[in-house]
């Protein structure tokens, strides 16, 4: 009785994880558009995004009542204080990494190695191997990305450096996605993105105000950083962690696959940016990769 119970309610979780995927992978054209029209920086683009989005789902659940009642115990501080500290590192290792390679390259072994971190830590906490299946969705994922995200960039020095950053960067992410799926009591996901959203953000802010935060106020610049704020930060965050206990871990970090993905199809029909036979291919293998993953849960 209890597979048959669980069965659908993993199901659904892993639907809203992609969904999730998906609304990420809409911030990067997001934020490129508002870097370019408002003269950001990156660390920037990336502290605005982490502070619009938490006061978004902050404004939320406190018009929803959900603030009445929250009691600050030290597993509630300590909780909010590790989803900030990781989604701020994760940010800013991500655009070191950036700085130092490409786009393409940072992208590529930032999220290609969450899955990797995920499957390598489950199997170390379960003490046994990951399934065949669950190897195949990852190797098919990383594949397709690798294609998906190929792209020329420096050697030497600067590559090394911007390939630890990634990877620092795909670690700090895969940690919150094993860490988050831990409930605190009197810690809901909205409570969780919003607050940690906000940490996060006043950990990027020194970082920002040394780049320069200044941004003008244009119906087109504003309406773009609400949208990054409160679409692909706010409602994607708030559905990974809603979700994220019940779905698998694995499935929860291919997830995260969609995003780059997700950038991709947009950059190719709406900026007219052609993916390529080697980018169609690549999104052939990860799409699925994601299919694979799916339906093992």
């Amino acid at each position: 009785m209890s597979v048959s119970v669980d069965a659908p309610a993993r199901a659904r979780s892993s639907l809203i994880l992609l969904l999730s995927g998906v609304l990420w992978g809409t911030g990067g054209l997001a934020g490129s558009l508002l870097a370019r029209r408002a003269g950001l920086s990156p660390v920037s683009v990336a502290t605005y995004r982490l502070l619009l989005g938490g006061a978004a789902v902050v404004l939320f659940v406190w018009l929803s009542g959900g603030l009445r009642g929250v009691v600050w115990t030290r597993p509630v501080l300590r909780r909010i204080a590790v989803a900030g500290g990781l989604l701020g590192s994760f940010q800013a290792a991500y655009f070191a990494a950036v700085a130092l390679t490409s786009v393409g390259i940072a992208t590529m072994v930032t999220i290609g190695s969450v899955p990797v971190f995920v499957t390598a830590a489950t199997a170390v906490r379960a003490r046994r191997l990951p399934a065949p299946v669950t190897l195949l969705s990852v190797a098919l994922a990383v594949a397709g990305l690798a294609l998906l995200s190929s792209t020329p960039g420096p050697g030497g020095w600067r590559l090394a450096g911007g390939v630890t950053c990634a990877l620092a960067a795909g670690a700090g992410f895969a940690t919150l996605t094993l860490v988050m799926r831990r409930p605190v009591e009197g810690l809901d996901f909205q409570r969780t993105t919003a607050f940690g959203l906000l940490a996060g953000g006043a950990l990027l802010l020194p970082a920002g105000l040394l780049f320069g935060m200044g941004m003008p106020v244009r119906a087109d610049v504003v309406a773009i950083a609400l949208y990054f704020g409160i679409v692909p930060t706010g409602l994607g965050y708030a559905a990974y962690f809603r979700v994220l206990g019940a779905a698998s871990p694995v499935v929860a970090a291919l997830a995260t696959l969609l995003e780059p993905l997700t950038s991709a199809l947009i950059g190719e029909v709406l900026l007219h940016q052609h993916l390529g036979l080697q980018g169609w291919c690549g999104a052939a293998l990860l799409g699925a990769g994601l299919l694979v993953g799916y339906l093992r849960s």
